[in-house]
């Protein structure tokens, strides 16, 4: 009788501190108060909620399987990301024939003795014997910008909505040229970020080079003469080749309303670790910490048992660990049930979310009478100039 007391105790204890805020039922199941899922309801889809008492850490984790999905050899160029020297090769790899995804991530970090324009740009050089076909599939190139919330949101927003035909072009043996024309053309001021993501195929082997040159230079011409290739230091997300760039993430259990609230937690570097790949020519160590640039195709599959739906939120959750991390923003590509695309930046109505108690609600989704079990289907990919984890969790709300 005793110890009923006092776990009775505890859990009034718990309502009264939060303010009823979040109530926990024998220390396992999560449920948002009526106020919350109000809340939830009335915030439009894409916006920032403020939810008081309620982020946390340690919600239930939805457990999942990962599978390395078939996509391109991966370079990503975010080692050094602020280029110091005024004219360096900042990234170099050799690829073979097939499809290449190119995620470039690069600052002009030049400010001694002053502060200069530059160039930073992505050039292929035909290493095979005959000429090289290079064909463009997705395109996304973001005008410098000091913004780099902004970049990252747009540019990820723009790769998703890229569908790039009748852009080949012919490389001779030896041949360099520039993989992004308007790299060429754009004046980088000291800290502004370029940001480019790319997906091509060749059929010869070839090598990629990200640099950085005076802005009158061309990058064929820079690479000719440039011979420093900045070491890499293994700091920010990375440089690299990496074999894996798409995964398809499946819940392992099917997500029951009844259960409460769970949460999925992806890019953690933990229960999903990054990957790992080469650094250049003499085949170094590298790894994107972050997974920056891969694709996750995402199912998590649900049912109600008590005519509930789901709220889909996100938020910073590294906010107060980190001071680099006062900001989050993301964009996702969602897939309704009859098969359309959505492809939602987040937060919608503002350039990003900062802290709890704000939240970012990235969908409701209503239960099927028809159907015992549903499924939410996303793209997720790591958000550029945000901290990671960025969970996404999944909280019943009455839908009256």
């Amino acid at each position: 009788m005793m110890n009923k007391l006092i776990s009775s105790f505890f859990a009034i204890a718990i309502l009264l501190s939060q303010g009823a805020a979040l109530y926990a039922q024998n220390g396992s199941r999560y449920v948002a108060n009526s106020e919350q899922q109000d809340l939830l309801r009335k915030t439009k889809i894409g916006g920032i909620v403020v939810l008081d008492d309620f982020l946390r850490t340690d919600f239930p984790k939805v457990d999942f399987t990962k599978t390395v999905m078939p996509g391109p050899q991966f370079i990503i160029s975010d080692d050094p990301e602020y280029i110091r020297v005024p004219e360096a090769v900042a990234l170099q790899e050799e690829v073979v024939p097939g499809s290449v995804r190119l995620y470039v991530y690069n600052v002009n970090g030049v400010k001694e003795p002053q502060k200069i324009r530059r160039k930073i740009t992505a050039v292929i050089k035909n290493i095979g014997k005959e000429n090289m076909s290079f064909r463009m599939l997705k395109y996304s190139s973001q005008k410098p910008s000091t913004n780099y919330f902004q970049v990252g949101k747009q540019g990820l927003a723009d790769y998703f909505a890229s569908q790039v035909s009748n852009d080949v072009r012919i490389v001779k043996p030896g041949e360099v040229i520039a993989i992004d024309p308007k790299l060429e053309t754009n004046v980088v001021e000291y800290d502004e970020l370029v940001h480019g993501f790319y997906e091509f195929v060749i059929d010869q082997p070839a090598q990629i080079s990200v640099l950085q040159t005076a802005p009158e230079r061309s990058g064929p011409v820079a690479l000719s003469k440039i011979t420093q290739v900045i070491p890499h230091s293994h700091g920010n997300a990375g440089r690299g080749l990496f074999g894996v760039s798409n995964y398809a993430i499946k819940s392992t259990d099917v997500v029951d309303t009844k259960n409460g609230i769970s949460q999925l937690i992806i890019a953690d570097g933990k229960d999903d670790p990054w990957i790992e790949g080469t650094i250049g020519a003499d085949k170094a160590y590298a790894r994107n910490a972050g997974n920056y640039g891969v694709l996750y195709d995402t199912k998590i599959k649900w049912k109600s048992t008590e005519g509930k739906g789901l709220a889909l939120i996100t938020w910073n959750s590294r906010s107060a660990d980190n001071q680099w991390c006062g900001g989050m923003g993301l964009t996702m590509e969602l897939f309704e049930d009859n098969g359309n695309k959505v492809i939602r930046q987040l937060p919608t109505d503002t350039l990003i979310t900062k802290a709890a108690p704000e939240a970012i609600l990235i969908g409701i989704f209503n239960p099927d009478s028809t159907k015992e079990i549903q499924e939410i289907h996303f793209t997720y990919s790591p958000p550029g100039a945000s901290c990671l984890p960025t969970p996404l969790i999944l909280v019943p709300i009455d839908l009256k």
